[in-house]
């Protein structure tokens, strides 16, 4: 009907210098036009709003006028109605249209101030639907508008008046729907000081993203900081999308479980007859139905949301080929002289307004992509926190520390890169089906040549898919034993320095980085492949179809028309093809990293209900007991306890005893619910506190460890410090218990980690309380303290039911009941004189443990052991060791010191010397010949579309015929030339990344072995890591892309300018503007988001700290019951980045859009062609530089962390030392001074000290005296600030660090185990032969626990030693033999401690104090000159 209106009007609507539109269809298409797009969309958006209510706004002035316009309009509607029924009455015959319009408008306005009322109710503060409507109806009523101008002599006066007063209203009612309403009552806003502003933008600052420019402002006059940033919007918050995922991934877990009931309905213990093969056969299908699908999960809980972005997606790829369509109308008219200028105009206005709605459209479709990878980050983050706090010990053997990290960090980051062009998935081939269906319309059967080459490049593309695949997951393999074993070696830095492995587990490293980088090498040689085959494929497609369609027919002639009507749409054909390998490649890895979390997801969980904690029988007189338990780390382990028979009594005190490796620490964790349950019950009355063997110290005060989530109580706290003998370390500690405790403790000593440990148990008020050994990290006089004022019968836990596990036989007639474990088993129980009398296995340990006397309680150090904590180096500890001699005012200043510094970030602009030392890592004549490769390629682009220019003109001419093959040919040349260039230069920036990928992980590697112990110290473990993984992947795998499609991007933007210019030599006038506003534009926009990039990257380092942290206190955190209270501290660490991420994303949205309207407006004057041209090619330009200055941040963080001070060389080539250096081990020390760091007090103050080569020398002193720094001195990892220390007439600190440091031996107090063999624990050079270990292990008592084991030295230790966690920790004596190492052990230290047989051992006992040599003598003189050693003996019950 349309049609038919139109092409009887057509010289009334087109072809005139005052067009107009039939009177017909003003009166029912444009009217109708608003009324039908409102009807379709309010059932939707009613429901929308139903689902989705805000709060309740208040009526407000700005509701109450348009309320009152859209009843007024509804008025003037149905007047203009009534006038028609009048007017028919006056036997006036008037058409159905007059009826119907009307009475439809009227209803449409109705329906609109209904919604008007009801978005307000439901706290929609600017409504998107409304807008919408308003300006599609003010579009349709402008027609009409100039027509009644037009004819106002023929108008009737009324109906003239009418449409007047409905088009002022409407456009005013599209002005107020501008503005917005206030906030909803009780909304976040109201209270949130620093709320995003988006959630009160109006919905044309939404699409335009206005409501950023605030940020973007202040971002460009001053660095942005943490406290600039906006709250993260409600919905975006862990709070509510880890819940909903977790939701979701629970129902897919039941649904498996369903299925897998249903597929073995008969799984019963009575299937006999069933054969072993088939048994076989039918588990393996049940755990192939087993595995619930993660991926459902992920869809159903963020797929809703992504769906929205979809249909922008949608609507925006169906606009991009209108403008192929108008361009080709725009040519005809351009060859039709006689053509209406007006109509020229109208088309290149439709052109530009089309452009500017694709902009709108695409950016809107980006923005909710970027947010669904945002939240699915959010989710997956919290899902596997949460997951990690309840695995079995079982699970933690296959995901250790690195790989999770690695999940969190990498894989998590894959699906956020994914989601943005997931939609092209979909997207491209709907774009290449549009685009091959316009061609065949331009070029006719032709194209089929086109459609034959990309069916060629499909089965070359899906082989390079899969091998990608592969190599993907064998790259993550690899990735996550590196940081698996760099997050081992970060916990055990300084047991490496002591021992001098550094070189050893340096080579480690290496060998698996190695690995990496060579699967990684040949993943990037495919993807250069890849590369090049879908660059090539639009030119190829362009080629045969060109070259098919001339030589096909010989009247087939290649116009300008159909050339570049074509090229456009070749030129849409180019980015799908072009995007198809990216989005293939991310789906392949996430895929990889999808198996890699559900794997980790579906890992088997604690049994909440292994342990039966139901106080339901109160009048039960044992608060424990434990009923034919059966126990083992996991369910194919052998079990480590049997037959468990245990009844501990309401508020009594149990001893366990045993000798190493009995399973006494097993027992303690059965109790906790940590082991596998194979047999019988426990049951636990009431709550439990738990002291664990290793203390366990969060970074957070000295009060906040001991509270743990509870209120403070003073006159409580204050009667805890005191039982637990923490009150004289408040005095020397600088901040009293406000002092922050860095990682793991770091600042304080072992003893005093275990008190704080038991402080914290203590405070609890808890009714079980489980004590795993928590004497033996202190000293004789404090474990006697603590036992008689909190464990023992008079102390502060009487009344408690106390489960003790103990080596101090000294305490055990103190306790109600013994219970002797040997290997697993429940060998006696009963009081201590009845065992005594039973003469059983107690009373043979009793006679063991008196005749070894292997007693390792005490605090008190000699020179070869390090009782106190080997990591109290710190500044805290420092400060805690000198704090005797400084006034109140120096130590009030000194409190508001912070141990861990918070993360520092670079501001301003990346520096030039970042981008010169990426240069550099990948080599600089390598970095200019890729440049010149890229710059060769955008040349032979040139060249093509220069001789495609001059092809065209020979139809002009009519040259068509006799130069086909000639032209056809070049083109050929040219195109093939630049696919072959596009594969060099994807190989050799394939190259250059390895190779700088290798440099900058080298360089930092080698920085962190050679950096001093004082870093680690006050550096959390997380920022490091943080580089090791997230950064180096950026540098690996994301910064080599980006630097692909800057450079492609830059010369493309290049080769466009010239390409113009060399066109139309007038557009070099507008060029200069052009690039000025663009350069202004990007300069603006990039400052802010280069600076939300690097908060961001610094941000992300507390997520990864806190998970190390909880995962070595899982057993801490869960027998307290405090999961929930650390999810929500995981939660908010997230939300905490993601709030920087946030800005991130619409930053880059907010300056593409600027940049958009700038040239679309600035390019209205000129040709479209050209506009759209420069437009595209300046818009990619300042999203590339954009990406590009944010992803090289990652290389900055990494020089810096490579540019920290190291400490002394290893080796000194010209001071190397003799090989049997020392040969007798006299050791002096010659007026030696020491601090920890310049601008420090001294610890230690002129030691002048000469021992001789045999001699035992015990170092005794009060904590804070200085023993360990003695003890560190001697090993160089605390430098001299004055004096010597000379071994055998050779000055310590002219040698090399290592060769010190491999000829001294020393037993660490907290040895750390490495994951691997016992073996290589031992001996991780391989320098010795079996024989030698076996002889260690026998010294060490532990050759027959060792050769119990199946796999004897091959035993396998997992990360942090878990597995072996009792054993080593209590005998503290897994040495390395040093052939001449030994020598100075022998001449200068023992491995025994200030027990009474053992000074008799010792030749010589130091006494330090504040610093200072107080008393120096053999224990006997030094017992009766009743000095400072003998206070200490007496103390501790030896004197």
């Amino acid at each position: 009907m349309l049609v038919l209106l139109f092409s009887q009007d057509s010289n009334f609507t087109k072809h005139t210098d005052l067009p107009d539109l039939p009177a017909c269809f003003q009166l029912s298409v444009l009217p109708w036009a608003p009324c039908i797009f409102l009807w379709l969309t309010s059932p939707f958006y009613i429901f929308y709003l139903k689902r989705n209510n805000r709060g309740y706004i208040m009526m407000s002035i700005l509701n109450r006028i348009k309320t009152v316009l859209g009843l007024i309009l509804w008025i003037v509607c149905w007047t203009d109605l009534f006038s028609s029924f009048h007017e028919m009455s006056q036997n006036q015959l008037k058409p159905p249209v007059y009826f119907v319009t009307p009475l439809v408008l009227g209803m449409t306005m109705l329906l609109a101030t209904f919604l008007i009322q009801f978005e307000r109710l439901k706290g929609v503060q600017s409504s998107g639907v409304l807008f919408i409507f308003w300006t599609i109806s003010v579009l349709c009523a402008i027609m009409p508008f100039r027509s009644k101008i037009m004819n106002a002599s023929q108008a009737e006066v009324s109906v003239f008046t009418m449409f007047y007063i409905y088009f002022g209203l409407t456009l005013l009612q599209l002005i107020l729907s501008c503005f917005n309403e206030k906030p909803p009552l009780f909304s976040s806003v109201v209270t949130d000081p620093n709320v995003c502003p988006e959630t009160t933008a109006g919905f044309l600052s939404k699409m335009t993203f206005w409501w950023f420019t605030r940020m973007a402002i202040k971002g460009y006059k001053s660095p942005l900081e943490n406290k600039d940033l906006w709250s993260l919007n409600k919905h975006d918050s862990s709070e509510l999308v880890v819940p909903n995922l977790l939701n979701e991934w629970e129902v897919e877990k039941s649904k498996a479980q369903r299925t897998v009931m249903s597929f073995c309905p008969g799984a019963e213990p009575n299937h006999v007859s069933v054969s072993p093969e088939e048994e076989e056969v039918l588990l393996s299908k049940r755990k192939e139905a087993r595995q619930p699908s993660f991926l459902r999960a992920l869809l159903r809980a963020f797929g809703p949301y992504f769906l929205i972005g979809s249909a922008f997606k949608l609507l925006q790829d169906l606009i991009t080929f209108v403008n192929p369509q108008l361009l080709r109308m725009l040519i005809a008219f351009t060859k039709q002289p006689q053509a209406p200028s007006w109509w020229g105009y109208s088309l290149a206005f439709l052109m530009f307004s089309a452009s500017l709605l694709q902009t709108l459209i695409l950016h809107q479709h980006f923005q909710y992509c970027f947010v669904t990878g945002m939240r699915l980050r959010s989710g997956i983050v919290g899902a596997i926190y949460r997951k990690s706090l309840v695995i079995t010990n079982e699970a933690k053997r296959s995901s250790t520390v690195g790989e999770v990290v690695n999940l969190m960090s990498v894989d998590a980051q894959r699906f956020m890169d994914l989601t943005t062009f997931l939609n092209m998935l979909w997207s491209a081939p709907l774009q290449i089906v549009l685009a091959l269906f316009f061609l065949w319309q331009n070029l006719g059967p032709s194209v089929l040549a086109g459609v034959a080459v990309m069916v060629l490049l499909i089965p070359f593309n899906a082989f390079i898919a899969m091998k990608t695949r592969s190599y993907q997951v064998e790259q993550m393999k690899y990735k996550d034993e590196r940081i698996k074993l760099m997050n081992e070696i970060l916990n055990g830095i300084k047991v490496l320095k002591l021992y001098a492995w550094e070189t050893s587990f340096k080579q480690k490293i290496l060998q698996i980085r190695q690995k990496e980088l060579h699967v990684l090498r040949k993943a990037s040689y495919l993807s250069a492949l890849s590369t090049m085959a879908w660059t090539s494929a639009p030119f190829l497609v362009a080629l045969t179809t060109f070259a098919v369609f001339v030589t096909v027919d010989v009247n087939n002639i290649l116009d300008a028309e159909k050339a570049f009507v074509s090229l456009s749409l070749f030129n849409i054909l180019r980015f799908p093809l072009n995007m198809l390998p990216q989005v293939i490649s991310s789906i392949v890895q996430a895929s990889v990293s999808l198996k890699r979390i559900q794997g980790f997801l579906s890992h088997d969980e604690l049994d909440p209900e292994s342990v039966d904690r139901r106080n339901n029988a109160s009048g039960n007189k044992y608060a424990v007991s434990v009923v034919n338990g059966k126990f083992s780390w996991a369910k194919q382990d052998q079990a480590a306890l049997d037959n468990i028979n245990v009844m501990v009594p309401q508020g009594s005190l149990l001893a366990v005893v045993g000798h190493v490796g009995c399973g006494k620490t097993s027992l303690v964790c059965a109790l906790l619910g940590e082991m596998e349950k194979l047999e019988g019950q426990i049951s636990i009355q009431g709550s439990v506190a738990y002291v664990p063997q290793q203390a366990w110290i969060q970074n957070a005060t000295l009060r906040d460890n001991i509270l743990f989530g509870r209120p403070y109580a003073e006159q409580k706290y204050r009667c805890v410090l005191e039982a637990c003998a923490l009150t004289p370390d408040l005095e020397v500690l600088p901040g009293g218990d406000q002092t922050e405790i860095g990682e793991k403790g770091i600042n304080l000593s072992g003893g005093q980690r275990q008190r704080v440990s038991l402080a914290r148990a203590l405070y609890s008020g808890a009714d079980v309380y489980l004590l795993d050994d928590p004497l033996s990290a202190v000293d004789a006089h404090v474990a006697k303290h603590i036992f008689d004022n909190v464990i023992g019968p008079e102390g502060a836990l009487k009344g408690k039911t106390r489960i003790l596990v103990t080596h101090g036989i000294s305490f055990l007639p103190q306790v109600h009941n013994i219970l002797v474990l040997v290997e697993g088993r429940v060998s006696e129980m009963g009081s201590y004189q009845d065992l005594l009398k039973q003469n059983g296995a107690f009373a043979e340990f009793l006679r063991n443990y008196s005749l070894e006397d292997i007693i390792e309680d005490d605090d008190m150090s000699i020179m070869s052991n390090d009782p106190e904590n080997p990591k109290k180096m710190s500044r805290r500890r420092r400060c805690s060791e000198r704090r005797h001699l400084e006034s109140p005012s120096e130590k009030k200043e000194l409190k508001v010191e912070k141990l861990i510094q918070a993360e520092t970030t670079e501001t301003g602009r990346v520096k030039l010397k970042v981008y010169w030392e990426y240069a550099k890592a990948v080599g600089p004549l390598l970095s200019l010949f890729i440049c010149v490769l890229y710059g060769c390629q955008s040349a032979t682009s040139i060249g093509a579309n220069v001789w495609l220019s001059e092809w065209t003109n020979d139809a002009l001419l009519n040259r068509t015929q006799d130069r086909v093959h000639m032209r056809v040919g070049v083109y050929a040349a040219l195109g093939i030339s630049q696919g072959v260039l596009v594969m060099f230069s994807s190989f050799t920036l394939a190259l250059g990344k390895i190779q700088a990928a290798r440099k900058l992980h080298q360089t930092l590697l080698d920085n962190k072995f050679h950096t001093p112990q004082s870093f680690f110290d006050t550096t959390p473990i997380g920022r490091i890591i943080n580089r090791f993984s997230k950064d180096i992947y950026v540098i690996d795998e994301v910064l080599p892309s980006t630097v692909l499609m800057f450079l492609g991007t830059f010369f493309a933007s290049l080769s466009t300018m010239i390409v113009i210019i060399f066109s139309t030599p007038i557009f070099a006038l507008v060029i200069g503007p052009l690039a000025l506003i663009y350069f202004f534009v990007q300069r603006f926009y990039v400052a802010t988001s280069r600076q939300l990039k690097r908060l961001e990257s610094v941000s992300r380092s507390p997520i990864y700290s806190h998970f190390s942290e909880t995962i070595t206190g899982t057993s801490v955190i869960r027998a307290y019951g405090r999961n929930t209270a650390f999810v929500l501290l995981s939660d908010m660490k997230v939300d905490e980045n993601q709030k920087s991420y946030y800005p991130g994303i619409v930053s880059n949205s907010s300056s593409r859009m600027f940049s958009v309207f700038t040239v679309c407006f600035y390019g209205s004057s000129v040709s479209h062609d050209l506009q759209k041209s420069v437009t595209m090619s300046l818009n990619w330009m300042v999203r590339m530089t954009s990406d590009l200055e944010s992803n090289i941040v990652a290389v900055e963080r990494v020089k810096e962390y490579s540019e920290t001070v190291t400490e002394a060389p290893w080796i000194v080539k010209d001071k190397q030392p003799p090989p049997d250096w020392p040969p007798k081990g006299n050791v002096e020390f010659i007026d030696y001074s020491v601090r920890y760091r310049e601008g420090l007090d001294l610890v230690l103050r002129n030691i002048s000290l000469e021992v001789k080569g045999g001699e035992k020398i015990g170092i005794v002193g009060r904590t804070g005296a200085g023993k360990s720094s003695m003890t560190l001195c001697l090993f160089r990892l605390l430098e001299a600030a004055d004096g010597e220390i000379v071994i055998d007439e050779v000055k310590i600190s002219e040698i090399g660090l290592h060769d010190l440091r491999s000829k001294l031996t020393i037993i660490p107090q907290e040895p750390v185990l490495f994951s691997g063999t016992l073996r290589m624990n031992l001996d991780p050079f391989e320098k010795y032969s079996e024989e030698d270990v076996w002889k260690v292990l026998e010294l060490s008592h532990l050759k027959k626990f060792v050769s119990n084991q199946p796999s004897k030295l091959e035993l396998e230790c997992s990360e942090g030693g878990e597995n072996l966690r009792c054993l080593v920790f209590k005998k503290k004596k897994i040495l390395l033999l040093h052939q001449n190492g030994t020598k100075l052990g022998k001449g200068f230290g023992a491995c025994c401690v200030n027990i009474k047989k053992t000074l008799i051992m010792i030749h010589k006992v130091l006494v330090l104090d504040k610093g200072k040599i107080a008393e120096f003598d053999t224990p006997t003189n030094l017992l009766a000159q009743k000095g400072i050693f003998y206070g200490m003996a007496k103390d501790a019950g030896l004197a």
